[in-house]
């Protein structure tokens, strides 16, 4: 049981920082309709400025938190002026190029500025919490508190600000939005902000407890897309519960199975449930 109960928490920690990627994701291909495959590389990015921050201008952990939330969400709505937007029009195929083109293009600056070696982002919550023989780490329990913390106040903007409103009436219907006056090319820039945002924030929780390198993004996209696709594509429910569901599969895998076959069960547990729920858990129609 105690065996139990400490991995349970490290999957909420991992799945906390799934989470917020993923929410990300799944908001931009609810609104879009766009297959972000550049969200990796927002997220590695993120990791990369906060550790500058930190290593480079001593900038205090929480103010680097929220600087590198800024600033991944102005590079993410500049991705969407930029590349997205002239390509609103185009066949599907389309946009899903650009963004794996604005991957390696991340990747090699990423490695032009800080080279491509693996950085360490220290930990700024220091100690652990041992109870009953359990025993987690402060940064583990910041990633728990912070990813609920930001899941709720999320919620609470889709469900009870007029914004958020027009965010999903988008996601339901884009050129009915349009046609009653909603500004949608400024809430699809808006839209992206938050994306890039809460991916910035989850690297910066996620950092301290592995290590920072330019290939990070492409095995986090991997595992976001799993997460969305999961849950239902577009379905921000969806996101959280495979997030979650990813993280115990991985968590309990590694313990049970062994730390190698991690990921194979992961996404184990992603083909069983898909095989069953082939239009994923959250959505009724394919």
């Amino acid at each position: 049981m105690i065996i139990f109960f400490q991995q349970l928490l490290n999957a909420l920690a991992l799945g906390g920082a799934y989470s917020l990627v993923a929410l990300g994701l799944t908001l931009v291909y609810g609104v879009m309709k766009i297959p972000n495959f550049a969200h990796g590389g927002l997220y590695m990015v993120g990791a990369y400025v906060t550790w500058a921050l930190l290593s480079s201008l001593g900038v205090p952990y929480f103010l680097a938190l929220g600087l590198s939330a800024v600033a991944l969400g102005l590079l993410a709505m500049l991705l969407e002026r930029a590349v997205f937007y002239p390509l609103r029009a185009a066949p599907h195929i389309h946009p899903m190029i650009a963004a794996l083109g604005v991957l390696f293009f991340l990747e090699a600056g990423v490695q032009l500025i800080w080279g491509p070696d693996f950085k360490l982002l220290n930990s700024p919550v220091t100690g652990v919490v041992n109870w009953g023989g359990i025993s987690i780490t402060g940064q583990r329990l910041l990633m728990i508190a912070a990813s609920l913390l930001i899941m709720g106040a999320l919620y609470w903007f889709l469900k009870r600000t007029t914004t958020g409103a027009t965010i999903e009436a988008m996601a339901q219907n884009r050129e009915g939005a349009r046609l009653v006056g909603i500004p949608v090319g400024r809430l699809a820039s808006l839209t992206f902000f938050i994306s890039g945002g809460l991916a910035a924030v989850a690297a910066a929780l996620y950092a301290p407890t592995s290590l920072v390198s330019p290939s990070m993004g492409e095995v986090m996209n991997l595992k976001v897309f799993a997460i969305i696709v999961l849950g239902g594509m577009g379905s921000v429910p969806g996101a959280i519960v495979g997030a979650l569901l990813l993280a115990f599969a991985e968590t309990f895998g590694g313990v049970f199975v062994g730390t190698n076959f991690a990921d194979v069960v992961g996404f184990a547990v992603l083909v069983i449930v898909l095989a069953i729920r082939p239009q994923g858990l959250f959505r009724r129609t394919a």
